[in-house]
């Protein structure tokens, strides 16, 4: 899949044709009295992929999932599903199903009623045995296939996950939403879930539809990742191009940790540009055809970052600057240490566990020199 970068509102913000996709916001806008949630969204959703919506609080993601759903109207704008405007079809007959944040499971039903819930309202009637069947495949889908006659309140929480997951796909709709379904999970049942999920997404070769705010949930179970900031669509791509290009400070920024610096482009060519940093070290860095001379932003990811002691050479082509370290804390797989260069600010590095066994580690306080490969750090586009 290609990488995709912002382009000006109301531009076509990715490259999916009409005939893959499966759901299409077209200039997409929807205001709250004077406040304006979602900005001309452009966005195709390809068929059978996992796209998630990613971006902090109130940066639109909730409000375009929600007009997806049919639970709001587009203030301007249109919302296609398979192709047929749908901004004045109802929830309940779009062939979307949605799992919320605290599931909304009816605590007097069992699972198998809960789960069979949607199949009882259709009309014409479904016979009972047919019902039965349905919920029955649905249960074993999420590995519940002996909890039907179960109490809500008996399950726990990834149970009752997986109860409105089966609910959800019970209907066999082309999309399925989910609104941070795992927001209340602990960090370990969490990344059980994610990939159950990811697992059940593949076996059912649906659209699913993901919204969060945390990018380490969006990295690891997408397809494809849209960012969302105030209200727009600031970058769409797989996971490794947002977090290796980022568009801008925004996206780099949110996406993964990044040390932003400030300098001076001084030239470039074949895809690398020499720039000044804030201190007067010259880096090549990566850089975009339309990048021209002048001060620029540069993202450079912790762990492409190297320490060394002052008096230690350097690998060919390497540039280095000096800098104070002020934390060091130890997480395992990793040391992250944060340090203090003059002229340039705050710096966090990222060194694995074998390399910090190697080279002894460093204390606080220390004077170390930092120290980057050619082309590992990136000059990214201006921001509106």
């Amino acid at each position: 899949m290609t990488e995709q970068h912002a382009t000006a509102p109301g531009a076509p913000s990715d490259s999916v044709t009409s005939a893959d996709a499966v759901a299409e916001f077209v200039n997409a806008s929807k205001r709250f009295g004077s406040v304006l949630a979602a900005d001309r969204i452009n966005l195709r959703i390809r068929r059978g992929e996992f796209l998630s919506f990613l971006g902090p609080s109130g940066c639109g993601k909730t409000t375009a999932l929600r007009m997806l759903a049919g639970f709001e109207s587009p203030s301007d704008g249109e919302v296609m599903i398979d192709g047929q405007a749908a901004s004045n079809t109802p929830a309940h007959r779009r062939p979307v199903n949605m799992v919320f944040q605290h599931y909304a499971l009816f605590p007097h039903m069992t699972v198998a009623q809960n789960v069979g819930y949607g199949l009882r309202q259709r009309r014409p009637r479904l016979p009972k045995s047919e019902i039965a069947a349905k919920v029955a495949k649905a249960l074993a889908k999420v590995r519940l296939d002996d909890f039907g006659p179960r109490r809500i309140w008996e399950m726990s929480g990834g149970q009752q996950q997986r109860v409105a997951l089966a609910r959800a796909i019970v209907n066999e709709p082309k999309i399925l939403l989910l609104d941070e379904p795992m927001a209340a999970l602990d960090a370990k049942l969490r990344g059980e879930m994610q990939r159950e999920l990811l697992d059940l997404q593949r076996s059912l070769g649906i659209t699913f539809v993901l919204v969060t705010h945390d990018q380490e949930e969006a990295l690891s179970m997408s397809d494809r990742i849209c960012i969302m900031g105030k209200g727009r669509i600031a970058q769409v791509g797989t996971p490794q191009d947002l977090y290796d290009r980022p568009a801008n400070r925004y996206v780099a920024d949110f996406v993964g940790k990044a040390n932003i610096l400030t300098g001076m482009l001084l030239s470039q060519q074949d895809g690398l540009a020499q720039v000044a940093l804030a201190d007067g070290t010259r880096v090549l860095v990566r850089a975009e055809a339309s990048a021209v001379p002048g001060p620029v932003d540069l993202a450079v990811r912790p762990e492409v970052l190297n320490l060394a002691r002052p008096d230690a050479p350097l690998p060919e082509g390497s540039r280095a600057l000096a800098a104070r370290i002020t934390h060091r804390t130890f997480l395992g797989d990793h040391t992250e240490y944060l340090l203090q260069a003059d002229a340039i600010g705050a710096l966090q590095v990222n060194v694995p566990r074998q390399a910090e066994r190697a080279m002894g580690g460093h204390d606080v306080g220390t004077i170390v020199h930092v120290h980057w490969a050619t082309g590992s750090g990136l000059v990214l586009a201006a921001q509106d």
